[in-house]
């Protein structure tokens, strides 16, 4: 359900004519909700209806996040700014960084994570194999402590904020190679299920840099996290 918080205008940080940005509120899938629950590619093709009667919109979706997960996605409103987009996804142009929250930590404050993953379709989950595992892929994200602090809800006693940097964009790609890294993440039902502090799950593409499809010029989007996870750190 869309309540006032989550509404689709609130969400939209940046829009020109050939690209809108948006700040995704956790919770809400990007295509294909269940029946009946709103997703983010039909909520804004009926804002743009809106906003234009006389023609059908086109709402291109470049990338996902998944549906727990909060923070900036970027759209394209034609198919030119959707190939322009596609192509620096594809070419890895586009710096993606996340906040992560987690109760663990591994000896090394900061350190860069290189997998092969593979995904199961049947469960919707990806988990880590060997490079010569038939369909593996290459996976690589760095990550950097940033701050910690103490919540008696978490098994250690603690809450710890992790900057990452997306090398390469696999499914479930965060989750999976920081649960495998001994740093899972806090609210993560699929790759933590034992944690006990039910919270939400703390994941948040919270900075996006782009060059503008069209025009070529530079685009950089940060935005805070709203969710549970993160309240109490210090803005980063």
């Amino acid at each position: 359900m869309w309540n006032n918080k989550n509404s689709i205008e609130d969400m939209i940080i940046f829009e020109d004519k050939d690209i809108l940005v948006c700040h995704k509120a956790a919770g809400i899938a990007v295509q294909n909700a269940r029946i009946g629950a709103a997703d983010m590619e039909s909520s804004l093709k009926n804002y743009l209806a809106l906003k234009n009667t006389e023609t059908v919109p086109y709402l291109g979706v470049v990338h996902r996040l998944d549906q727990p997960v909060e923070g900036v996605l970027v759209f394209a409103k034609n198919k030119k700014a959707a190939a322009g987009l596609t192509r620096q996804i594809t070419t890895g142009n586009i710096v993606k960084e996340y906040l992560a929250v987690t109760d663990r930590m591994s000896e090394k404050r900061q350190g860069r994570l290189e997998d092969y993953l593979i995904k199961n379709g049947r469960t919707n989950t990806s988990e880590v194999v060997t490079s010569k595992t038939s369909g593996a892929k290459k996976a690589v994200l760095d990550y950097e402590v940033i701050h910690q602090i103490s919540d008696e809800r978490t098994e250690s006693g603690k809450r710890i904020l992790i900057k990452i940097h997306l090398e390469t964009g696999r499914h479930h790609q965060i989750r999976v190679q920081m649960a495998h890294a001994g740093m899972p993440l806090l609210g993560d039902r699929k790759y933590n299920p034992g944690e006990i502090s039910q919270l939400p799950l703390g994941l948040c593409s919270c900075h996006l840099i782009f060059r503008h499809p069209i025009t070529g010029k530079k685009m950089e989007f940060q935005v805070t996290p709203n969710g549970e996870s993160f309240a109490g750190f210090p803005n980063p």
